[in-house]
């Protein structure tokens, strides 16, 4: 129980990591399990962690199953989301979306602008809704996961964060108008 009346209590999620690779294994997956370990050391659980190939199908099937999972609270995936022929992350992955957050990119790029400068250009990182599961898109470098789990995705995915955050309209995103 928070010492302050107004504080809130962590309310703990089911994240679902996937890196997006045709090279990465699970002995070679730094960025995924860098990830996971940032996402459990602040409170949250590992549903599950999956290596995946650059394949839109693939990706979006993946994906898909974890938006049907009503345990499922978030998804963040890594990887896929530059320029080259073999990134398809976002067009996996925007169809599925019930609401895009177009925010989460321009900011991603605008905390990337501070670290890596113009480079911040080639990432197509974006976040969005489905089915009451937030979905955020990450580049494949550890440092690109450090700060969009660091800078971005641990606030909003923090009941404490204020003045808001996702936690708090999860029941209500499912909401008809």
């Amino acid at each position: 129980m928070p010492n302050n009346p107004n504080e809130r209590e962590f309310k703990p999620l089911n994240i679902a990591v996937m890196t997006v690779s045709d090279t990465r294994t699970d002995a070679t997956d730094k960025s995924g399990d860098t990830l996971a370990k940032m996402l459990t050391e602040a409170g949250h659980s590992l549903a599950e962690k999956r290596i995946v190939p650059d394949d839109i199908y693939q990706i979006r099937a993946a994906v898909s199953q974890w938006i049907a999972d009503a345990s499922i609270n978030a998804v963040i995936t890594t990887g896929g989301t530059g320029i080259t022929g073999r990134d398809s992350t976002p067009e996996a992955i925007t169809v599925l979306f019930d609401k895009q957050i177009d925010g989460f990119g321009e900011l991603f790029r605008a905390v990337s602008y501070e670290e890596i400068n113009t480079s911040t250009i080639q990432s197509r990182a974006v976040a969005g809704v489905a089915n009451a599961t937030f979905i955020f898109c990450l580049p494949g470098s550890t440092g690109a996961c450090r700060t969009g789990w660091g800078k971005l995705i641990s606030h909003q995915l923090d009941y404490r964060t204020r003045p808001c955050n996702l936690v708090e309209l999860m029941p209500r995103v499912l909401e008809k108008g």
